[in-house]
């Protein structure tokens, strides 16, 4: 099927005008409809959107591809439009998309994903791109992708596999295998084959490539190609089947260096820069991130904790929210009620199974940082780790009775050097004799790795204990000796520099103890404004987070993007845990960001002379709240002041990934 098949001249609109990312799918959505491509609009236009919530179809280079399988659909079709303006469509290199193709696709077999394998492979043409974008009229338009479909698959397979691996494969030996695969399989994945594909053609080295998308792998590398190669190249951001290349030269990168660098990819195994790779020493891992930078490993082993992390913040967070939201609305009184959120049933209910949430997530944390680390031996270890780090359990108290939690910073901790251990427990196990093999996941990983986690962390936890114990010290003497605005300063940074751990905890405690023991203080204000300082430091970080996602959108991913919204809700509520993904995934940016802008909140709503009587709620407590107008105000200002340096930090780290891409 070609594309010009399902592509009519009544679904193009040249030059159209959108505002924004759904104005341009409703014009789409039309353009289809009025083609007579859809039996029911609504439930195709849901299907898209279904897809968008995943990830955004757009794929860089002023280029988007939504697309969906849907039973609304009677016939696998195509529309498109070019915005001569661009428009905002979440693209991951932050610019405005140009040229929007719109795929609708029968439930009935994967033509959708052929028709975007062909496409992208057209596509990576930026000299074609440049001529559809500047297309007056729809004939022309159809005329270009007519031209340049006919001359890229001029002998068409069955399987519609590019025109180079049919050729390199008639001249002999391949010298160069490749795999490429992203975590969607749709855009990334092809757009790498065709870029190296092309650079071998120019090199005049014979090359095939083996594409993971979602329909399943296509032009599949046989064992005597593999035999016969010079080297095989996985250009891949998730795992792919590697234990077939035992014993060949195997290059290992993102795909994104498929789609920018393939020459120099290339190079690497005709100049035999790639290491052997020996599938029977557990090098299938190795294979995925040998090559890689120490920063790039690190960086992924944190993003699988945070990205299995992140649902039950999200939901746990508004969950709880809710509960604060039933209570006030029912008249609940928050001063001095450290059961604000659970005295009315219905929100009872709400805050317990939202605590529930939030109990998984610094195990979960630490559980999958070291699972990406030594692979499902290091589960175990992550998440008891993330346990221990999040109840403070020592030596002389394994059940973690009025102990300290190590928090966010502790789960990180267990996470990545119990990972590390774990590791070369393994690594100590291969020199076992092999009768030994079938017991080692299911007695020896689990039993040395609970040892090692525990005693780990039950080291660590007493140390945090020391540390909450000099802050609660420092902190008092602040209080007695009427250093206001710093004690304020301070407060608010120690609420937000780690998350829920030590230093926040210590700030809580403190200010919580000054509020119950208000009565007994000769200034009944001091422990009141105190407790004021403590909430809005929690509050400042997902705030200013969420302002910063939303105001400076082309700095985050979409996903970023779109879970910043909820940290609205969540810095509001004085849920500061929101801000822990963003945390761990920059915490050179964040970190720093979200204690500045708190330690301004804090010295701001000591300078204002606000008071609260409440330990918690955020602005579900406002009654409780003395001179709530201007400590509102301090929110604000310390929020936006937050989220201007992490917006000055994220551009930074922007530029340089930009120069050096270059």
């Amino acid at each position: 099927m070609r594309i010009t098949d399902l592509l009519k001249k009544q679904g193009i609109e040249i030059g159209a005008s959108v505002k924004d990312k759904p104005d341009a799918i409703e014009k789409l959505v039309a353009l289809h409809e009025k083609c007579g491509n859809l039996k029911d609009r609504k439930a195709y236009k849901e299907g898209i959107l279904k897809r968008e919530e995943m990830g955004t179809t757009a794929i860089g280079m002023e280029i988007a591809i939504p697309h969906a399988k849907s039973e609304a659909v009677k016939a696998p079709a195509l529309t498109a439009i070019t915005v001569p303006a661009g428009v905002d469509y979440g693209s991951p290199d932050g610019e405005a998309c140009k040229l929007i193709f719109m795929i609708a696709a029968t439930t009935d077999g994967d033509v959708h994903l052929e028709v975007l394998a062909r496409m992208m492979q057209m596509l990576m043409d930026m000299d074609f791109t440049a001529k559809l974008k500047a297309a007056k009229n729809a004939d022309e338009f159809l005329k270009l992708i007519d031209e340049k479909e006919t001359e890229k698959f001029p002998e068409e397979s069955k399987k519609g596999e590019p025109k180079e691996a049919a050729k390199a494969e008639k001249d002999g030996r391949i010298r160069v295998l490749a795999v490429t695969a992203c975590p969607t399989g749709i855009a990334h994945t092809y757009m790498a084959a065709e870029a190296l594909s092309k650079a071998g053609e120019k090199m005049g080295i014979s090359i095939k490539v083996e594409t993971n998308g979602s329909g399943g792998a296509k032009n599949v590398l046989t064992a005597k190609e593999i035999e016969e190669c010079d080297g095989i190249i996985i250009a891949a951001d998730k795992s792919v089947e590697t234990a077939r290349f035992d014993g060949k030269p195997v290059f290992s990168t993102k795909v994104a260096d498929g789609i920018h660098k393939p020459e120099e990819l290339i190079n690497k195994i005709i100049n035999k820069q790639a290491p052997i790779f020996h599938a029977d020493k557990k090098a299938e891992a190795a294979a995925s991130s040998g090559n890689e930078s120490f920063g790039r490993k690190l960086y992924k082993h944190l993003m699988n904790g945070v990205s299995h992390m992140l649902p039950f913040v999200v939901a746990g967070g508004i969950f709880i929210a809710i509960a604060f939201l039933i209570d006030s609305a029912c008249g609940v009184d928050a001063a001095g009620n450290s059961n604000f959120g659970s005295v009315n049933p219905v929100a009872a209910w709400f805050k317990t199974i939202g605590g529930y949430a939030f109990n998984f997530m610094l195990p979960l944390l630490a559980g999958f940082i070291a699972m990406s680390i030594a692979d499902r031996p290091g589960l175990l270890v992550g998440i008891v780790g993330g346990l221990l780090a999040s109840n403070g359990a020592t030596f002389d108290n394994p059940g973690a009775k009025d102990a300290i939690p190590s928090g966010f910073l502790g789960a990180l901790l267990a996470g990545f050097l119990a990972g590390l251990l774990m590791k070369l427990f393994e690594k100590l196990c291969d020199h076992f004799p092999r009768a030994l093999e079938g017991i080692k996941p299911v007695l020896l990983y689990p039993l040395a790795g609970l040892g090692i986690v525990g005693v780990m962390m039950c080291a660590v936890n007493p140390v945090m204990a020391v540390i909450n114990t000099g802050l609660n010290d420092g902190l008092a003497w602040l209080g007695n000796n009427n250093f206001g605005m710093l004690l304020g300063c301070i407060l608010g940074a120690m609420m937000s520099i780690d998350m829920g751990g030590p230093f926040n905890k210590a700030a809580y405690v403190f200010g919580t103890g000054m509020l119950t023991n208000a009565a007994t203080l000769a200034d009944p204000t001091v422990a009141y404004q105190i407790m004021a300082c403590v909430m809005i430091g929690g509050m400042v970080p997902p705030i200013a987070i969420a302002l910063s996602t939303t105001i400076f959108r082309k700095l985050w991913t979409p996903d970023e993007r779109k879970n910043g919204v909820v940290n609205y809700i969540m810095g509001l509520s004085f849920i500061t845990e929101g801000a822990i993904p963003y945390a761990a995934s920059y915490p050179l940016k964040v970190i720093p960001s979200c204690a500045l802008g708190a330690a301004t909140a804090g010295a701001l709503s000591w300078a204002f002379g606000c008071t609260l009587m409440a330990p918690h709620g955020g602005i579900f407590v406002i009654a409780t709240i003395g001179n709530p107008f201007m400590y509102m105000l301090a929110l604000l200002i310390g929020s936006v002041v937050g989220a201007a340096m992490l917006t000055f930090l994220k551009s930074l780290g922007r530029n340089k990934d930009k120069k050096a891409a270059k």
